[in-house]
């Protein structure tokens, strides 16, 4: 009775595997047909339409959004001061020198005995410019460059030689009164006198500046 039953229940198992071999026939049969179609399908849809080309699309225009103007800061800033060291020509020292023989000048709030002082040469020269031979465009940008360097290194008294225009037409010293207008017209500009004799006399002129240090 056993070896009939294994029997059977082998006869039943290869039936199973019949059965499933028969179904996977099926599904791959059935697979390869669909994309047997499918191919057919796609050949007559290429053959339908032709040659397929893109698209052309125009490019497109993308406005460009204005942007401000650059202000620029630096070159304000340059006119700004170029403005506050500017040197006018028109401009009369006469009514604030006083009327001795040197011609001296003390801003307000600065004490007589600082003007006295450098009419007698008390102060020590610390740097010097000269003038000479200068037109006078030249000789106002020099000056208004020498005092700022002197104004950055510290510089208290200096010595201005503008000459006594010996040389020049009708023997006339015009740069010796352009500079005095012009050193009056610098804030940093506190005092001056004529030099000493020692110093240059009526060619030259001592001035003392502000203290730019702390």
């Amino acid at each position: 009775m056993s070896s009939l039953k294994n029997f059977a229940d082998l006869k039943h198992l290869g039936q199973q595997l019949k059965q499933q071999e028969e179904v996977r026939l099926r599904e791959q049969a059935e697979r390869l047909k669909r994309e047997k179609q499918a191919k057919i399908e796609a050949d007559i849809f290429r053959q339908s339409i032709g040659q397929v080309e893109p698209l052309k699309t125009a490019q497109k225009h993308v406005a460009a959004i204005p942007r401000p103007e650059p202000i620029a800061y630096q070159h304000l800033a340059d006119e700004r001061a170029a403005l506050h060291e500017s040197l006018s020509d028109e401009f009369d020292a006469d009514s604030l020198l006083d009327t001795d023989g040197n011609l001296s000048y003390t801003r307000p709030g600065v004490g007589a005995d600082v003007v006295r002082k450098l009419r007698k040469g008390s102060w020590v020269i610390q740097a010097q410019l000269d003038l000479h031979g200068l037109r006078r465009d030249e000789a106002r940008e020099s000056l208004g460059e020498f005092l700022r360097k002197c104004n950055r290194n510290g510089v208290r008294c200096v010595r201005i030689i503008h000459g006594k225009g010996l040389g020049s037409v009708n023997k006339e010293p015009v740069l010796k009164q352009k500079v005095k207008n012009w050193l009056i017209q610098k804030d940093e500009v506190l005092a001056f006198s004529q030099a000493t004799a020692a110093d240059g006399g009526s060619g030259a002129l001592i001035v003392l500046l502000k203290s730019s240090l702390p």
